[in-house]
C-alpha cells in the first residue's frame, strides 16, 4: 500500500506495522511469518537469530537493513525487490533507513502490551 507523503498512512504498531518513507511516499511496512522465511532465506550469514543479536550489537550491515526492508515492504503489499531500492530515497538516510529496519524487527518479535 502506498500513500502520498501529503496523505499520512495509517499505521497499526500493534500489528507489527512500520511507514517506510520512499522517494516521498509512505508505505506500510510489516514482517509477516512469509516474509520473515523469506529474509532468513535471503540472509548471507546466520539466521534471524543473528541478525537480531547484530542488531543489538550495533554491527549491522547495510545488506542487513537493505533486506529487512524489502521484506517488512513484501509482507506490508509491495511487489518491489532490493534492486529497486538501489537508487530510492529512504526518509532519514541510511540512519533513517535502519531505524525503519530496526523497528520492523522490535515489533515483530514484541508481544502487544
Amino acid at each position: 500500500m502506498t500513500v502520498d507523503a501529503g496523505d499520512p498512512i495509517a499505521i497499526n504498531p500493534l500489528a507489527g506495522e512500520v511507514c517506510v518513507t520512499i522517494d516521498g511516499v509512505g508505505h506500510r511496512a510489516k514482517l509477516t511469518l512469509g516474509a520473515l522465511a523469506a529474509l532468513e532465506a535471503d540472509l548471507r550469514s546466520g539466521g534471524l537469530v543473528d541478525l537480531v543479536r547484530r542488531f543489538e550489537a550495533g554491527q549491522v550491515a547495510s545488506g542487513d537493513v537493505l533486506a529487512l526492508i524489502v521484506a517488512g515492504l513484501r509482507g506490508g503489499g509491495w511487489e518491489g525487490s532490493a534492486h529497486d531500492l538501489l537508487r530510492a530515497d529512504i526518509a532519514g538516510g541510511p540512519v533513517g533507513a535502519a531505524k525503519v529496519a530496526a523497528r520492523l524487527l522490535a515489533r515483530a518479535f514484541t508481544p502487544p502490551q
